[in-house]
């Protein structure tokens, strides 16, 4: 049985690639943690992270208004991490990224929340082509509109060993022959997923005249097209990396977005038309008291999994030698 004396922070989305790293740091502070969304069975999963009855999953998708109200009730803090890239059906988006956190952050105004954090994406944008970023902006101007406090971070693409970005690409330069590069000469500012943790641990405890939006980038820009040139060093993979046309992407975009997985959207093509990077309008990680940490300091061990590394050092005349560095 919980302790309803304790103080209690409840996480939408806390299952989720940036949620098992939040958690923990909110279980070392000593809250119960209410880890929220469709997926208890995945969030049961995170029991071990604390004590007993200190991780407790509820069943509260934010289209379900009395689930979401009994998720924060007695919370004093809250953070929407709830996101998806694809469209499962029309609408998802806007119901998903504007009108969820919208009401999610009436729901918390109503119970008496001390904190709000909404996890946004660099790109949130009204004027968007894309329908992810509409949507994300839409959602920032509602939770903005219901919780005039929260505290809103945009992160460029976040990495870490369970990325769905970094790990794609090295499983394709494993299987593929070639390595296909779109958009090769967009920018992006990959952000640690542990600098995000930290963001939203230091976004919770803002004080109120602190600025409210905060972009979230690592201490590199990087091309399309030099992020996968680092994943075939880092995975000892010889792969010519093949220009796609636009025409051909689109027309490949509309084919793999009827496939489940949905590996390429149009939307997705749409995003990849302008730079993941933060604009420096607004403060960042630096801001919040946080280092960034570089990709090469974290990518290396995880992309090892799809590596032919050391076979290559052989072929390069290494030998069989051990306890060298197996990196670039």
């Amino acid at each position: 049985m919980i302790n309803e004396t304790r103080k209690l922070a409840t996480v939408f989305g806390g299952a989720g690639f940036i949620g098992r790293t939040l958690i923990p740091h909110l279980v070392r502070d000593g809250y119960i943690v209410r880890v929220a969304g469709r997926d208890t069975e995945r969030a049961a999963a995170l029991k071990p992270m604390g004590t007993v009855g200190q991780i407790v999953p509820l069943y509260a998708p934010l289209s379900d208004q009395a689930a979401v109200a009994h998720a924060v009730q007695g919370a004093e803090l809250v953070v929407n991490l709830v996101g998806i890239l694809a469209e499962g059906r029309a609408g998802d988006f806007t119901r998903v990224h504007a009108e969820g956190p919208g009401l999610l952050a009436a729901a918390s105004t109503r119970a008496g929340v001390r904190s709000f954090v909404h996890v946004s994406a660099i790109g949130a944008d009204t004027r968007s082509g894309s329908g992810y970023g509409r949507s994300k902006a839409e959602g920032e101007a509602a939770v903005a509109a219901a919780f005039p406090s929260a505290v809103i971070l945009r992160p460029s693409i976040v990495f870490g060993s369970e990325d769905q970005f970094f790990n794609r690409f090295g499983a394709m330069a494993r299987m593929s022959p070639v390595m296909p590069v779109v958009a090769g000469k967009t920018r992006f500012q990959p952000v640690f997923v542990g600098d995000v943790a930290d963001a939203i641990m230091a976004g919770l405890a803002l004080a109120a005249d602190a600025p409210r939006l905060y972009e979230l980038g690592g201490p590199k820009v990087w091309t399309f097209r030099a992020i996968l040139a680092f994943i075939l060093k880092q995975t000892g993979r010889s792969r010519p990396l093949i220009a796609v046309p636009p025409s051909i992407a689109r027309l490949q975009a509309r084919v793999l977005e009827r496939l489940p997985g949905k590996l390429l959207t149009t939307d997705q093509l749409k995003m990849l038309e302008h730079d993941n990077v933060v604009s420096g309008r607004y403060p960042g990680l630096q801001d919040l008291g946080i280092t960034p940490t570089p990709v090469e300091l974290i990518v290396p061990a995880y992309l090892s999994r799809y590596g032919d590394v050391a076979k290559q050092r052989v072929r390069e005349g290494g030998g069989d030698r051990t306890g060298g560095d197996l990196s670039f």
